[in-house]
């Protein structure tokens, strides 16, 4: 990658989970700056009619599937060229507790997880013969804290971000640039079961500013809100300190998901 770190002008993009949410808003803001964006998701419909407003091309992908994931970088790379920026940002939140069941639990990790994996088992290579390439990984900040509601999604994106770290460990120095985006609340369909997260939440246009700005300076962490660096601070500083205090969270977040649930049963 060039010194002065990575800009999308000119460049070939790929987003994962482009149809909604963070996804379509990385899209659309790369595609502003002169990307050639190519943009993939489960949902064919949706993702060909906001990828036509934006000017990017859709290809419709099960990240579920590491053939649909292969498949998706073998048309872009014979179409636009090498890839210069893969966005692996699809992903979902579901579960509970440890009675989740098991197929929710492996479905959860192959999205979150494991598709991670498989676009970097065929990018890297193809990224380490030419000498650059670029991984932005979606992660969350419940990969640093974790998440008061859903045991699977807190544990996926641990693994989600510990994945991210491990392949900048072994190849930045090879030209390979690793980030991984670690947001907080942002106003996607995502958080609308979440009245803890969106009292904070932020708009998905600067979710995309905080991206841009990045992957300018190539660094590897991404966060959204200023809360974030400190309670991971705190966890490493005092981890039963923080043990208590998310405990603290969690009684305000139930206690918040139970008052929108009666309301809803209210207006119904």
């Amino acid at each position: 990658m060039p010194t002065e770190g990575f800009t999308p002008q000119g460049r070939v993009i790929v987003v994962t989970g482009a149809a909604s949410g963070i996804g379509l808003a990385l899209a659309t803001r790369f595609a502003q700056l002169g990307g050639r964006v190519v943009a993939a998701d489960l949902n064919a419909e949706m993702g060909a009619q906001k990828a036509a407003e934006i000017g990017a091309r859709f290809v419709p992908v099960n990240v579920l599937k590491e053939e649909d994931i292969q498949r998706l970088i073998e048309d872009v790379e014979a179409q636009e060229g090498p890839i210069d920026l893969f966005c692996s940002n699809a992903g979902i939140a579901v579960g509970e507790g440890p009675e989740t069941p098991d197929r929710i639990w492996q479905r959860i990790h192959e999205i979150n997880v494991m598709s991670h994996v498989w676009a970097a088992r065929h990018l890297v290579p193809r990224m380490l013969e030419r000498g650059e390439g670029y991984l932005l990984n979606t992660a969350s900040a419940a990969g640093l804290l974790t998440e008061l509601h859903s045991a699977p999604y807190a544990v996926t994106k641990h693994a989600a971000l510990a994945f991210a770290e491990w392949l900048d460990i072994t190849y930045r120095d090879r030209g390979i640039r690793v980030s991984c985006l670690c947001p907080e609340g942002v106003w996607t369909p995502m958080i609308e079961n979440a009245p803890f997260l969106q009292q904070t939440a932020i708009s998905t246009d600067q979710l995309a500013d905080a991206v841009v700005a990045a992957l300018a300076e190539e660094r590897f962490l991404i966060t959204t809100h200023p809360t974030t660096l400190k309670g991971f601070q705190y966890k490493a500083a005092d981890y039963q300190g923080w043990l208590g205090m998310m405990r603290k969270m969690r009684v305000k977040a139930m206690a918040l998901l139970q008052e929108m649930h009666e309301k809803g049963a209210g207006r119904a």
